[in-house]
């Protein structure tokens, strides 16, 4: 006989793990609509080079993708941002801006699978598309900070932490590379955390000569700044001038709005700018965010940013936008490693306790019209002795047990107990679904 298994990377949900990722669906939806969000969503099935436009080729190898029936390349959506890029650029005239969209769904990247990651995940996208300014930035950092809290979580378990694209080429640009040599170098400063330093300098002289170690050594210095004025002072020693001067004191601007909004929310415990988060994808255009786990024990998160030029890339309008995603593996393993996620017991409001074949005909009908009332019933479908019943209302979490005996159905009444204090009351059969409200 086959040994059928789940395949690698793909989760199962028996009825307690999918009550904990329901959770998490739940506290997500109820937080993206208290911050005026609309839910949308996309097919699961995209064409291939939807995403090899917004990612490369080379994204291929991290895809399910496939020619179908009709031969067409198509692959299954690795990330929502490229299908959201194409809705709203469909329909782009029509929509009121702000677009404040979010979504929930699985994604599929076939990757090696480890703790955190898997080849099949779900993940909440939110975005903000027809907004330049950094009031866009605050309400996505606010919604995502609201959103790890409504979970139960602290500033002592999580923080977000800042940084900047747009001012990464300010500062490297000033150091005298262009933009082709700034790109590649962000590439590296993606991966400064996890490469060791002989690896980041061979890379940075590749791509500036002998100037390599002194590139480090700024990059090392600015990746190392905290705080907004620190920000400023590095380029006091800059020959910054002209038009760089006056995109530098518009980003120092644009940092005070977004740092002073966040703080005016009640959110500065939260934060922590943090230039080494620049996002490997070329298509982020201004700020960027991650939330991290504070004890370092997890993998980000969250993450996003802006890509203000992604709509127009994939054939919309000229439109900024910004946006962050995040995946149910990661945050559920911290929520269960903080004490965060409840421990779920299924319940039901009634279980009906059967004498006989008798009584369960009287039984059935009063069940089917307890259901139709909105209420969740229960019951043996086998006779039953009542020791054993009232075990499995019990383990069934119901809040009342409804007796049907011969003597009660001879009465033309029905016995219910309190399955919390034990007591008992009768009432007649006729007047069954107002007792029950009352009740419960």
């Amino acid at each position: 006989m086959a040994n059928f298994k789940t395949l690698p990377g793909f989760r199962e949900f028996y009825p307690e793990d999918y009550a904990k990722r329901k959770h998490i669906f739940q506290i997500w939806r109820q937080v993206a609509r208290r911050f005026g969000f609309q839910e949308f969503d996309g097919p699961v099935l995209e064409s291939l080079e939807l995403f090899k436009a917004k990612s490369g080729d080379e994204i291929e190898s991290q895809l399910f993708c496939f020619t179908d029936k009709g031969g067409r390349e198509v692959s299954l959506r690795p990330e929502m941002t490229p299908t959201l890029a194409r809705m709203v650029g469909a329909k782009a005239n029509a929509l009121k801006r702000p677009i404040k969209w979010f979504c929930l769904g699985d994604n599929f990247r076939y990757e090696k699978q480890q703790r955190g990651r898997l080849r099949c995940f779900s993940q909440l996208n939110v975005d903000i598309l027809g907004e330049a300014g950094p009031s866009a930035d605050i309400e996505l950092i606010s919604l995502l900070i609201d959103m790890l809290t409504s979970f139960g979580l602290t500033h002592e378990d999580f923080y977000i932490r800042l940084s900047d694209r747009n001012m990464w080429f300010l500062y490297l640009e000033a150091l005298g590379n262009d933009e082709a040599q700034v790109t590649q170098i962000l590439g590296i400063v993606d991966k400064w955390e996890r490469l060791p330093e002989d690896a980041v300098r061979e890379k940075l002289t590749g791509i500036v000569g002998d100037k390599g170690r002194s590139l480090w050594e700024a990059i090392d210095a600015f990746i190392k700044i905290d705080s907004l004025p620190a920000l400023r002072k590095i380029f006091d020693g800059l020959n910054v001038e002209g038009e760089s001067a006056e995109r530098l004191q518009a980003r120092l601007d644009d940092w005070s709005a977004l740092l002073g909004g966040l703080e005016l929310m009640g959110y500065k415990e939260f934060l922590q700018l943090d230039l080494s988060i620049v996002r490997g994808l070329a298509y982020y255009t201004g700020f960027v965010f991650e939330a991290f786990d504070r004890k370092g024990e997890f993998r980000a998160l969250a993450g996003g940013g802006r890509y203000d030029t992604l709509v127009k890339k994939m054939g919309g309008p000229d439109m900024p936008a910004v946006g962050f995603g995040m995946g149910d593996v990661v945050l559920g393993e911290l929520l269960a490693d903080r004490g965060c996620m409840p421990q779920f017991v299924d319940t039901v409001d009634v279980y009906a306790v059967i004498g006989g074949e008798e009584e369960r005909k009287a039984a059935l009908a009063d069940i089917g019209s307890l259901r139709q009332a909105g209420y969740s019933v229960d019951y043996a479908f086998k006779n039953q002795n009542f020791g054993k019943q009232f075990k499995a209302a019990s383990a069934a979490g119901a809040r009342l047990a409804v007796i049907y005996g011969s003597e009660e159905l001879e009465k033309g009444v029905v016995k219910i107990r309190n399955m919390s204090d034990r007591s008992e009351e009768e009432v007649p059969r006729s007047h069954l679904a107002e007792a029950v409200r009352s009740l419960l």
